[in-house]
């Protein structure tokens, strides 16, 4: 990784984060200030945010409806201190879901450039991003 360049990494499957363990973070918590909520740092110019940092235990689920998850990615790109990112990964749950519907939405609205979509090789992901491209 370029030591020069810094990177958020946003996991916005609500309920299945995984970045935390991928990461080997789990066990870690956020700190809230009065500036909002500062992300995890794998390393001083990698940054994470998830869910799972808010949960008590990495065995406690959560079931929300749309209109919930909605608010929580809003206030994960509002409310998170990354400092000044060069590029924000965002990890999102597989399908189509109101995770992806809303991450588009608050992204058009931010000018963001551009986007790369990464996904596994099977036809089944490949289908779903297909759909997912679609209502970019």
């Amino acid at each position: 990784m370029d030591d020069e360049l810094n990177i958020g990494l946003l996991d916005i499957d609500i309920c299945g984060p995984s970045a935390p363990r991928m990461m080997g973070l789990e066990g870690q918590e956020i700190h809230q200030s009065n500036e909002g909520w500062s992300p995890v740092y794998v390393e001083d110019n990698l940054a994470v945010m998830s869910v799972g940092f808010l949960l008590p235990s990495k065995n406690d689920a959560i079931i929300w409806r749309g209109p919930r998850k909605n608010g929580l990615i809003m206030q994960f790109l509002t409310d998170v201190v990354w400092d000044s990112l060069d590029y924000l990964i965002i990890d999102t749950p597989p399908g189509t879901s109101d995770e992806h519907i809303s991450i588009i939405k608050y992204l058009k609205s931010a000018n963001v450039a551009g986007a790369v979509v990464v996904t596994t090789p099977q036809e089944v992901a490949l289908l779903d991003v297909r759909k997912e491209l679609s209502f970019c």
